[in-house]
């Protein structure tokens, strides 16, 4: 069995460290992926005539039933933006919703249905990256884990820290590749998108700065997990060359 090649107290240290950016990271992505506010913004939509008794400044007024007999009929002439109505809405990767006019809560509709036929390949590509970037952050989480609580030599120790290592790499590689591919879709779906969903302006939303987020986590412990394995390395090399030269040393001047 190989000594221990860096203090017990460090070496826990870095990789909790490395742990706890991994499982943020873990925790970020999943709660980016499920959530519907990677965009958000407003469209202008076309107010609709008043019914009933609605009013206020959400509808147009056609016929006044206040008007006297002279003005049964009422036509009120708005121009401009007097005929519009901005509308939030926010956009994920699996929908997209958009609040309703004179009346309470949203109406949401696939995101995937609103993306161009051309483009639908690339966003399919973005989720199954999405998906594989979040197993692969659940497979170094679990690696980490087992090096802190249940490795008994260091050899072990290094051979899970340095697949660890590479498996937070890979997520980390995928989750850009992801982000940046909903990224292009998002932006042609609101070039070439359905006219009923186009944004007036728009802009990325909580979602989509934590998804990034989670992949600066991710990044960062695969950083903190390829400097803990150097260093045990450099540190073993070193105790190892120590080893050898005061080996050396007895052989050439033994004690009597």
């Amino acid at each position: 069995r190989m000594p221990a090649s860096l203090p017990e107290a460090a070496r826990r240290h870095r990789a909790s460290a490395a742990f706890s950016l991994s499982f943020l990271s873990l925790v970020f992505s999943i709660t980016a992926f499920s959530s519907s506010y990677w965009c958000e913004g407003t469209r202008k939509v076309a107010k609709p005539f008043c019914t009933g008794e609605s009013k206020g400044d959400l509808c147009i007024r056609f016929n006044s039933p206040e008007a006297n007999s002279s003005q049964a009929v009422q036509y009120i002439w708005e121009t401009g933006d007097d005929k519009f109505v901005e509308r939030k809405f926010h956009a994920g990767i699996w929908y997209s919703c958009e609040e309703m006019i004179n009346e309470e809560g949203e109406k949401c509709r696939s995101f995937i249905s609103l993306t161009p036929a051309s483009d639908r390949g690339v966003l399919w590509l973005s989720i199954v990256a999405e998906l594989l970037y979040v197993i692969l952050l659940l497979t170094g989480n679990i690696l980490m884990s087992v090096e802190m609580c249940y490795y008994s030599s260091v050899i072990d120790g290094l051979k899970i820290n340095a697949f660890s290592a590479v498996v937070t790499v890979l997520a980390g590689l995928l989750g850009m590749v992801a982000h940046m591919m909903y990224t292009t879709v998002f932006q042609m779906t609101v070039n070439l998108g359905p006219e009923d969903w186009r944004p007036h302006t728009w802009d990325y939303g909580w979602s989509y700065c934590l998804a990034w987020a989670s992949f600066a986590c991710c990044m960062a412990a695969a950083v903190t997990t390829l400097n803990k394995y150097t260093k045990t390395i450099l540190e073993f090399k070193h105790k190892r060359k120590k080893l050898e030269r005061s080996l050396k040393i007895k052989y050439k001047f033994p004690d009597y």
